[in-house]
């Protein structure tokens, strides 16, 4: 049985690129830009916005999926801007269950691949977590979530 997780990145309007993310993760909320997004241009990049997400978001169930084998810390980015960035920091000790924080980094946006982020993750050496933006879960449950969150900025097939 899947429990609900309080986490979601949203597309608020298709019309630009400022200001149109939305990632809620329990209480907190917090509004975000597309531009790195759009901006992404290398080889596993989409020009379409929910292609994008999704591609993002993949990675994240990736990252959650490989912590259920070992359990340790994978850093999620979800904001990216030019003098910093965004990110989940997702930890288990167990390979089991997994706390959830956002949280800020100061590694540029503009040094970071959103559609292959994973070689950059390393280098969050400065994690600065966020008071209350935090959730626990199990990382099956988080895997799962992070799937469906996915799917809906794939295309749907007719």
């Amino acid at each position: 049985m899947t429990t609900p997780i309080a986490l979601r990145l949203d597309q608020l309007t298709e019309k630009g690129i400022h200001r149109n993310l939305c990632l809620r993760l329990g209480a907190y909320r917090h509004v975000c830009d597309s531009y790195y997004l759009d901006i992404d241009e290398s080889p596993t990049a989409s020009p379409d916005l929910g292609a994008a997400l999704a591609r993002l978001l993949d990675q994240w169930r990736s990252q959650a999926e490989e912590l259920r084998e070992k359990g340790g810390t994978a850093y999620l980015p979800y904001d990216f801007s030019d003098q910093c960035t965004a990110w989940l920091r997702v930890s288990s000790t167990d390979g089991r269950n997994a706390e959830v924080q956002a949280g800020w980094s100061l590694l540029e946006g503009y040094r970071i691949v959103p559609s292959d982020y994973v070689a950059t993750s390393p280098e969050i050496t400065d994690f600065d977590p966020i008071v209350n933006a935090r959730i626990e879960c199990s990382l099956s449950d988080l895997a799962r979530h992070i799937a469906t969150n996915a799917e809906s900025f794939k295309p749907s097939r007719l």
